[in-house]
């Protein structure tokens, strides 16, 4: 067989919509051809699959291999489709037994030795395998992330050898268990430790058991920040959902999050509007985003509203 299908997930904003890795090898001079919108990450996996196939202990074609990475319209970037490249041109070639992969999404990135590296955004791209009922094989190093999701099989390798042995039926790979995430209830910033300040604290209880808006007013050094930061330590606790869109949220900002608080950002008063609600080139969380699941959804859509006429209309 010259052609082979290999799904995996990109990465917009925080969703995660589906990439077919479609190869196909023909005769002629050898040459490897990326289609379908790549960045530099995603044009320059030829050579890591390159390497990361013969030191794998496999053939790579001396044939025209042409990979299209479809839709064609959606940008794909980071080096996440290594892996999902690197199993097509084995099946298409005839070293992986044709359909092997079906029901399968993968990511990861390849090292020129053929262990795999992770990748960010994984419990976003694992949520979405979920609602698609599909299994999901990711590096060894982003097993913690994605086995959080209950009812869902994920599979995890540390080299490209250990993949292939997997589909060849000589050393299968076991699903991992769920993995429950303990929630921590310790905050660097507890509002206990505040000595006086009765009014501005009797405030802050107000509003953390009625889920009201609060704003501090006052000179500079009147305490405003500490206080303020030492809100989510009286807030009730993130439930399971809660906690699966806040982890998903910091794992597309690439970011370090403690399982089980509530998120509390301090944007300085200088941050421009992308900085605070995210967007850029290839589109990232911004500071409010952060703790967005936070916000009940009409105020959300009150807040987007407020920011697209004062932010991006003047």
């Amino acid at each position: 067989m010259s052609f082979a299908k290999i799904y995996t997930r990109g990465l917009l904003g925080l969703h995660a919509p589906q990439i077919e890795v479609e190869v196909h090898i023909s005769s002629g001079l050898p040459s490897l051809t990326i289609v379908g919108l790549p960045e530099a990450a995603v044009r320059e996996s030829k050579d890591r699959v390159r390497s990361a196939i013969i030191n794998s202990g496999f053939l790579f074609p001396t044939k025209r291999l042409t990979i299209n990475l479809a839709p064609a319209d959606l940008p794909k970037d980071g080096s996440r489709l290594d892996l999902p490249i690197a199993l097509g041109i084995l099946i298409a070639s005839g070293q992986l037994p044709e359909n092997c992969t079906d029901g399968f999404e993968f990511i990861g990135e390849l090292a020129l030795d053929g262990h795999l590296r992770p990748v960010s955004g994984t419990l976003t791209i694992a949520m979405a395998c979920q609602q698609a009922q599909h299994r999901l094989l990711l590096p060894t190093a982003n097993l913690d992330e994605a086995s959080q999701l209950p009812e869902f099989e994920v599979y995890a390798a540390s080299h490209l050898q250990q993949v292939c042995a997997h589909f060849l039926g000589n050393s299968p790979l076991k699903a991992a268990p769920q993995k429950s995430m303990a929630a921590s209830s310790r905050y660097p910033f507890d509002l206990a430790d505040v000595k006086g300040q009765l009014r501005p604290r009797r405030a802050l209880e107000i509003a953390a058991a009625g889920g009201h808006s609060l704003l501090f007013k006052g000179p500079p050094g009147t305490g405003k920040t500490l206080l303020a930061s030492r809100l989510p330590s009286i807030l009730p606790p993130l439930n399971a959902q809660e906690n699966l869109e806040v982890a998903s949220i910091y794992s597309v900002a690439n970011a370090q999050h403690t399982f089980g608080q509530r998120p509390f950002r301090a944007p300085h008063h200088t941050a421009s509007a992308i900085a605070l609600v995210g967007g850029g080139s290839q589109p990232k969380p911004g500071v409010i985003y952060k703790q967005l699941c936070d916000i009940p959804n009409n105020y959300a859509i009150n807040y987007r509203f407020y920011l697209y006429s004062n932010l991006y209309l003047k």
